[in-house]
């Protein structure tokens, strides 16, 4: 008898504990996001450093080619600049800084040597 005239709380939900499309862990976009393809070198590249990149002196107005290097992660620029063409405009450190054109926007791009190649 002490039930009648008494009411119910309402059961408790686990919020934390529902898994809908809200409470879903975001995807992150981090900076070599979908760089597998344009990092992958050939297994003969592996672990070989080419001195020649590395060594060439550039001069300003020099038109070099951004190549990304996967093996070598220091002073690699953003995916988007992969194979594109600029000119050098000056040495910043043991970087080099190259206008490259992304459109109609002029863009500076500081890049190593081992991710830049020698044009003409």
């Amino acid at each position: 008898m002490g039930m009648v005239g008494r009411q119910l709380a309402p059961k408790r939900r686990l919020r934390w504990l529902e898994t809908t499309e809200a409470n879903k862990m975001k995807r992150s976009k981090g900076q070599r996001m979908g760089t597998r393809s344009i990092l992958r070198r050939r297994k003969s590249e592996r672990s070989r450093l080419n001195i020649r990149r590395v060594m060439h002196q550039y001069e300003e107005g020099d038109r070099v080619a951004i190549v990304l290097d996967g093996g070598q992660q220091a002073g690699m620029p953003h995916r988007r600049f992969h194979g594109r063409t600029g000119f050098i405009q000056k040495r910043q450190g043991v970087a080099w800084i190259v206008a490259v054109k992304d459109g109609n926007m002029q863009k500076t791009v500081i890049a190593r040597p081992e991710h830049l190649r020698p044009l003409e």
